[in-house]
C-alpha cells in the first residue's frame, strides 16, 4: 500500500496528526485544507499541497477526509471543485469525519457513478489518540475495499468493520451518546462528593479501578481538577455529533432521554461562551448548578 499516493483533506486538531502518523509511515502525501497553519506544517515534513480537492483526487489512489459536520463533506465531494469532479475509476474514499450516517450512503451512491468506492470510518479517541496512532475506527463498507486499505488505517489506529456503508457512523452515534452520559455522571458524582466534603481526587483514586472505571473517568477527571479544558473534543462538535444521535433516533422513534438531558447541559455551556472547550468541561455545568469548584480541597 506504501506506494499508493494518500489524499488527506481537512487538517484540524484532529486530521493534522493523523496526517503526520501517514508521512512518518512513509507514505506519499497530498494535502488540502482551506486554512493553512497546520498545512505549511505538513509541507515542511513532505507532504504536497492540493489547490483544490479536484486536483488532490485527480493525483491520488486513495483519498481520507477529516472535516467537522454533514455539509462540509457533502460540499467537498460533491460541490464546485470537489473531490467528485477530479475522481476516476477505482479510487477509494475514506471519510473519517463524524456525520449523518444517511449522508454517507447518499455520498457513496453518488461516488459510485464513476466507479470509486466510499468507506464511512469516523474515530473516537480525540487529539491524545490522534497523536499516537490508537484511534478506535469504525468502518463501515464492502470487505474487500475494508481489506485494501487496512494497512492505512492500521497506521491511525484500531480499525474494525461493523457492517455496509453507514454502519461506521451509526456505531459513532452509540459511541458519542456513551461518552457524553459518562462524562456528565463523573462531573455529577464528583460534585455530589464535593458538596460531602470529601476530596474528588481521593474519590477519583479509590474508585478508577472498579466497575466504575473507565477511559472517560481516566482521562476527564483530571482534567475536571485542573479546569484544564484545552479541546481534545470541543463542546460545540460533541453536540454536533448528539444533533445528529437525536435526529436519527427521532426518525426511528427510540427513546434516548438520558442523551437529550446531556445535550440540553452542553448547550447550555455553549450559552455561557464555552463551546470550543473540551466536552470534559461539562464540569463547569455542575460547578455553577451546585456554587461549587473541583478544583478547591
Amino acid at each position: 500500500m506504501k506506494t499508493k499516493t494518500i489524499g488527506f483533506i481537512g487538517t484540524g486538531i484532529m486530521g493534522f496528526p493523523m496526517a503526520q502518523n501517514l508521512l512518518k509511515a512513509g507514505y506519499p502525501l497530498v494535502a488540502y485544507n482551506r486554512s493553512k497553519d497546520n498545512l505549511r506544517k505538513l509541507l515542511t515534513q513532505g507532504a504536497k499541497e492540493a489547490t483544490s480537492a479536484t486536483e488532490l483526487a485527480s493525483s491520488c489512489d486513495i483519498i481520507i477526509t477529516m472535516l467537522p459536520n454533514s455539509p462540509d463533506v457533502e460540499q467537498v465531494v460533491l460541490g464546485p471543485s470537489g473531490i467528485l469532479e477530479g475522481a476516476s475509476p477505482g479510487q477509494i474514499l475514506i471519510d473519517m469525519s463524524s456525520i449523518a450516517p444517511l449522508v454517507s450512503q447518499s455520498l457513496a451512491q453518488s461516488l459510485s457513478k464513476k466507479k470509486v468506492d466510499m468507506l464511512d470510518a469516523p474515530v473516537s479517541g480525540g487529539q491524545e489518540k490522534a497523536i499516537q496512532g490508537t484511534l478506535a475506527i469504525m468502518v463501515g463498507g464492502k470487505e474487500e475495499i475494508f481489506k485494501q486499505v487496512l494497512p492505512i488505517l492500521e497506521v491511525l489506529g484500531k480499525p474494525v468493520l461493523v457492517g455496509e456503508i453507514g454502519a461506521g457512523g451509526t456505531t459513532k452515534l452509540v459511541n458519542q451518546a456513551i461518552v457524553a452520559v459518562n462524562i456528565a455522571i463523573i462531573a455529577e458524582a464528583l460534585a455530589l462528593g464535593k458538596k460531602a466534603k470529601v476530596d474528588p481526587r481521593a474519590i477519583f483514586e479509590a474508585i478508577k479501578g472498579g466497575l466504575a472505571g473507565s477511559q472517560c473517568l481516566t482521562d476527564k477527571a483530571p482534567r475536571m481538577f485542573s479546569s484544564s479544558y484545552d479541546p481534545g473534543f470541543r463542546i460545540n462538535l460533541h453536540v454536533k455529533d448528539l444533533h445528529n444521535v437525536l435526529a436519527t433516533s427521532q426518525a426511528l422513534h427510540n427513546a434516548m432521554p438520558l442523551t437529550s438531558q446531556v445535550m440540553e447541559m452542553m448547550q447550555s455551556l455553549i450559552n455561557d461562551g464555552q463551546e470550543n472547550l473540551d466536552h470534559g468541561g461539562l464540569a463547569l455545568f455542575y460547578e455553577k448548578m451546585n456554587n461549587i469548584s473541583l478544583q478547591e480541597k
